[in-house]
């Protein structure tokens, strides 16, 4: 309790109105992202042992979510000891001290499992800048989130069989239903080859089919691989709400196949399926020195929405 208005709590996973108030709040928290009940209630039924993950409610004495916090352990990480927090707060209720309190419990959690250090994405403006570095987090490297109205949008010509390349062929998540693990591997080399302070090791394919390949709100008819001569060499995949948001959660290139513009139709072909589909919003997002990315982005029409900072509290700084 902090005084006598916020209560931090854990969500209840049997009771959907905590998962569609975490989702709510992470919506008007930060629009560019993809969030649904459905996907809130999976992150936490299915999360890995090792993560020790907790979604943290801050709620008044009514029973109304003004805010929320993800925190865990990066349990992928070959480096022990890494925690994470994210903490959002319905813009309407900032500044009432919900975000501290949310920190504090999380932050509790983190020494209790053993974390010495804790990494946070804060958005680039003055406030939340501010109130990071007075709970004495650092800030390290950033990232864009970008975005694109898909319903009046001129998208690039969509790819056409004929119009590939030799060998080269454009397929949806979907056709790999019954035997995912290519797709696995391919993410498992993009996702190490991706700029980050915290190395990432994919090597679980159970914790990656419950983590990745089954969360709901990844779309696997809109998700887009390109092959070569039947190899996964590409892939777009798309996370959507079902109603009009529509995302880019990965895409990427395998070493091998890097510079034939592979990742360039994968994401075009996506694109224009989710606009088939109904979808009118699409967002993306991208390591400020990602400058390939961001090229094919700005080639497509997305345009800079927000930018993020990862902060670090580090070198047993969490405790």
């Amino acid at each position: 309790m902090t005084g006598t208005k916020t209560l931090i709590r854990d969500l209840r996973p049997d009771d959907p109105r905590d998962a569609g108030a975490v989702a709510r709040v992470r919506r008007v928290a930060l629009p560019f992202m993809v969030n649904t009940p459905a996907g809130v209630a999976y992150e936490v039924a299915r999360a890995h042992p090792g993560s020790h993950l907790r979604v943290l409610i801050a709620e008044d004495r009514d029973g109304l979510a003004l805010g929320t916090a993800r925190v865990g352990i990066a349990h992928d990480s070959p480096e022990p000891g890494q925690g994470f927090v994210n903490a959002y707060v319905d813009p309407a209720h900032r500044g009432l001290g919900v975000g501290t309190a949310l920190l504090r419990v999380a932050e509790e959690h983190l020494v209790a499992r053993g974390a010495v250090d804790s990494y946070a994405w804060v958005l680039d403006e003055p406030a939340h800048r501010a109130f990071a570095e007075r709970h004495g987090y650092r800030p390290s490297r950033s990232a864009h989130f970008l975005g694109l109205d898909l319903a009046s949008a001129v998208l690039p010509p969509r790819p056409e069989a004929a119009s590939l390349p030799a060998g080269v062929e454009l397929r949806p998540g979907s056709a790999f239903a019954a035997d995912p693990r290519p797709l696995f591997e391919a993410d498992a080399e993009v996702s190490a080859d991706e700029p980050s302070d915290l190395p990432v090791e994919l090597d679980d394919y159970a914790d990656w089919l419950d983590g990745v390949w089954n969360d709901p709100t990844l779309d696997h008819e809109l998700t887009t691989v390109a092959l070569v001569d039947g190899v996964v060499a590409a892939f777009s995949a798309a996370r959507t709400d079902g109603v009009d948001r529509y995302s880019s959660a990965m895409t990427g290139t395998r070493r091998a196949f890097r510079g034939r513009g592979l990742a360039k139709l994968a994401k075009t072909d996506s694109l224009h399926r989710a606009r088939e589909a109904g979808y009118t919003l699409a967002f993306t997002g991208n390591d400020t020195g990602n400058g390939p990315m961001l090229a094919i982005n700005r080639w497509l029409g997305y345009e800079i929405r927000a930018t993020e900072i990862r902060h670090a509290k580090t070198s047993g700084a969490v405790r």
